[in-house]
């Protein structure tokens, strides 16, 4: 592997592109270092440091995930990018529902970028709503519970309408920026540029959260608890890596067609279908449904029955209700996601069009529902992987003093393995291009 990517720095065209990924990757983090106009950057550390002896950030802990910690942090890029995840599903979600951005996405390039463009108004949209819940959350104190009231409470010293707009409009055009640089590396660089900056994102919180758990472990100084959280990481990366790479391959045969004297078709190919067709999207919709009850009780400040029942029990991800409910409703969103991602009608349509025909099986309705039988029986085991990636990972490193947005949690786990094998599979497709050697010899 250290051979190849010695390769693909010697090949110029691909070291430009490695480079100029390095370069975005940079600017993304220095931006998630620079303080928003109006805050207090003395006043938030002590905070965030008040809240790291707590142990968590909070209800916003999955965002300051996604943001590489600039959350908390009150940075142009404190949004990171999550307006833009929220808004691509929200599209995506749409598509099936509105009959004009469905023939948008069959018209080809030119309706993928039609939706791409409204995928970026949407984007705006939400990062001026998000930018100022957050900047609401910050002047009102509720940012940092852990904080001494005389503390959070100078967070924003000036709470006038022009510094709140001013703090909006910075968060803002972070995120559109944001959205560009992921866009300039698409174009330009390696991999997925969205993709690749959440990566980036997710991985910036691993070494803190390490240190925070020797730091706070009791046995051989704490070097015990390290090695324990780094061997259950390696051993949950391998088991997703296991089952994102397992897919069930359903054989489709072509038929022979005669068009004038030559001969068509006859070849036989697959349909792979992923035992975990609905990627890290359930954990992400159940994550932020989750939040809502709990954001509620905070911003109206209700001290009622049904407010402390939900501070009690929906809150901590360590309570069997919470964790109850969190499983449920990743099994739910894994088939709910699938059911609109994957049509077997259109499937089944179109190989019946070219001619095409699963072994076994008759063409038209009979294989839309042989392709649903098998979906849904597949959907099963990965809905409950997904549920159990998510939770068991949590449960087992809150024993070491590991906040719940650690980075050996289910969500990042996930996406840094997608992300990760998509990233080397693109580098060695073109290493394979010009050396017809991969990362594995």
């Amino acid at each position: 592997m250290l051979t190849a990517f010695a390769r693909a720095f010697k090949t110029p065209d691909l070291r430009k592109k490695l480079l100029f990924t390095l370069g975005i990757i940079v600017l993304f983090r220095l931006g998630a270092h620079i303080p928003v106009p109006g805050v207090s950057y003395k006043n938030v550390q002590t905070c965030i440091d008040f809240a790291s002896k707590d142990g968590a950030g909070g209800l916003f802990g999955l965002v300051n995930m996604f943001s590489g910690g600039a959350l908390l942090q009150i940075t142009i890029f404190a949004l990171g990018i999550m307006p833009y995840i929220t808004a691509s599903i929200i599209l995506q979600l749409l598509t099936v529902v509105i009959p004009r951005l469905e023939a948008l996405k069959k018209e080809g390039q030119s309706g993928t970028a039609k939706i791409t463009q409204y995928t970026r108004y949407l984007t705006v949209a939400l990062a001026v709503l998000q930018g100022t819940g957050l900047v609401a959350t910050a002047n009102s104190g509720a940012l940092f519970q852990a904080c001494p009231d005389s503390i959070r409470s100078q967070i924003v010293p000036d709470k006038s309408i022009f510094t709140t707009a001013v703090m909006v409009i910075t968060m803002t055009a972070g995120t559109a920026m944001v959205m560009w640089l992921g866009e300039l590396v698409t174009d330009r660089g390696i991999g997925n540029g969205m993709s690749i900056l959440m990566f980036i994102s997710i991985a910036a919180g691993f070494p803190g959260s390490l240190w925070a758990i020797k730091k706070s472990g009791k046995l051989a100084d704490g070097w015990i608890e390290f090695a324990v959280v780094i061997l259950v990481g390696f051993a949950m990366v391998g088991l997703v890596v296991f089952v994102e790479q397992a897919q069930r391959r359903i054989p489709v045969q072509y038929a022979k067609r005669m068009i004038g004297r030559k001969s068509y078709g006859g070849t036989s190919t697959y349909i792979p279908l992923k035992v975990n067709q609905a990627g890290v999207i359930p954990v992400i919709f159940a994550s932020s449904l989750l939040y809502i009850p709990a954001l509620i009780v905070q911003f109206s400040g209700s001290t009622a029955g049904w407010a402390q029942w939900i501070q009690n029990n929906m809150v901590k991800g360590d309570h069997p209700y919470y964790i109850v409910t969190y499983f449920l409703l990743i099994v739910f969103f894994a088939f709910f996601y699938v059911a609109i991602s994957f049509n077997p009608e259109e499937v089944a349509d179109n190989m019946k069009k070219y001619g095409g025909f699963i072994p076994g099986i008759r063409a038209g309705r009979p294989t839309a529902e042989y392709l649903s039988y098998v979906l849904n029986r597949i959907t099963w085991p990965g809905s409950l992987y997904l549920g159990l990636i998510a939770l068991v990972p949590t449960m087992a490193l809150a024993g070491f003093g590991a906040s719940q947005d650690f980075p050996f949690g289910g969500t990042s786990i996930l996406i840094i393995v997608g992300v990760g094998l998509e990233t080397v599979k693109q580098i060695e497709s073109q290493l394979q291009q010009r050396n017809y050697e991969g990362f594995l010899r």
